[in-house]
């Protein structure tokens, strides 16, 4: 567009010079001299007045060619906007394809291609490479998501060896020194957490491939409820008061092992890092009316965090403040799965630092009207179990 007004404003410079030149010469006459009979005066006369109509006829003529031409330029210019518009549109529109389709691309939906369809031209080039390189991303993380499951599951046969031979220890016959009895019981306790660790190794394995073979309405808030009710001895140690808000007759579609998993992991959560004597909060809202949402709400008292990095704590292995860092209390691995697994349910996973200290999590799950399986007996108390 600006090479084209460049090139039309110097061909109408130059127009414009090639005509005034012209005009100056068409208004140069001879002088007919003095001394001249009267009849050759006259015609000399006649002769300046036809010139000078001539040079005012072609000046004329060449204000009005330059006025078309700058009307002419105008007019090329607006059209050539429009034009460059749609060409360049046609042409960069298989690239906004591609980045919407690169966009919408993540590590759990690696399988979807650009598939960008036409000539073997550069574009078409550039999405075949982008396919390529999403294949190779998948192979490799297919590939690392097959070993851990792998290694989880066959390390859990060592791990009961190692259980069995410290219980085949302390039961021989006689006296047990008090050394190896608290050797064996802080072993016993190494397993016990590697095995928990393991076990959540598994569970993020098996919620990035998909593998939910469970799926039936659920009433969120009963799942909330039953992980409080399960770790009521818990609480009771640490001396924490349980509010419950509100706990809202929601339903949502999904894995049973798995959204009872994150009931309990975030329970887990906000009894583990609680202060003593502090609270929880438990809400379950539903907003819409069957295609609405369904969000878990739980708030509890603790430390001050820094929110700068609280969403760190859906990473695995990332624990905050100083009570989340060595104190060998859970794997890192809690929020992680609940993030993992909430995702798979198209769902989003929110956690927020509460200004005078603890941690609000809220989860959001798509809703489900479950007015037909809460009217099948026994629906409810299945899910409690």
């Amino acid at each position: 567009m600006t090479l084209f007004l460049l090139s039309g404003t110097a061909l109408l410079a130059i127009a414009a010079v090639v005509a005034s030149g012209g005009s100056r010469d068409s208004q140069t006459a001879p002088d007919g001299g003095t001394g001249q009979p009267a009849t050759a005066a006259l015609a000399q006369g006649r002769i300046d007045e036809l010139e000078q109509l001539l040079a005012q006829a072609h000046t004329t003529q060449s204000q009005q060619i330059l006025i078309g031409s700058a009307i002419a330029l105008g007019v090329m210019a607006v059209i050539s906007v429009g034009l460059g518009w749609f060409v360049a549109g046609r042409v960069l529109r298989p690239l906004r394809v591609m980045t919407a389709a690169t966009r919408r691309i993540t590590a759990d939906s690696l399988h979807e291609r650009l598939a960008i369809g036409g000539p073997g031209d550069e574009v078409k080039d550039l999405a075949d490479t982008i396919d390529d390189l999403l294949g190779r991303l998948e192979d490799s993380f297919d590939a690392q998501r097959l070993f851990v499951a792998n290694a989880s599951h066959e390390l859990r046969t060592p791990l009961t060896t190692m259980r069995a031979s410290l219980d085949v220890a302390l039961a021989k016959p006689g006296p047990v020194p008090e050394t190896t009895a608290t050797l064996a019981a802080r072993m016993r306790a190494e397993l016990d957490q590697v095995d928990r660790l393991l076990e959540s190794f598994l569970v993020l394995a098996r919620t990035h491939h998909g593998e939910f073979t469970d799926w039936a309405r659920l009433a969120l808030g009963q799942l909330a409820l039953t992980a409080l009710t399960g770790r009521a001895k818990d609480i009771a140690a640490k001396g924490l008061t349980v509010r419950e808000n509100r706990i809202d007759s929601a339903w949502v579609w999904g894995s049973q092992t798995l959204l009872r998993r994150v009931a309990d992991n975030v329970v887990d959560n906000a009894i583990t890092h609680n202060n003593p004597g502090g609270w929880i909060t438990v809400a379950v809202r539903a907003e819409g009316d069957g295609a609405g949402a369904v969000s878990l709400v739980v708030e509890s008292s603790g430390p001050v965090l820094d929110q700068r990095r609280v969403a760190d704590l859906a990473q695995p292995f990332r624990r905050l403040g100083d009570d989340r860092t060595g104190t060998g209390q859970g794997s890192g691995l809690g929020l992680s799965i609940v993030a993992a697994i909430t995702q798979a349910h198209h769902g989003t996973l929110d956690l927020r630092a509460r200004p005078d200290g603890g941690l609000c999590v809220t989860i959001t799950l798509p809703r489900t009207d479950g007015r037909a399986t809460a009217e099948a007996p026994g629906t409810e108390t299945g899910v409690a179990r």
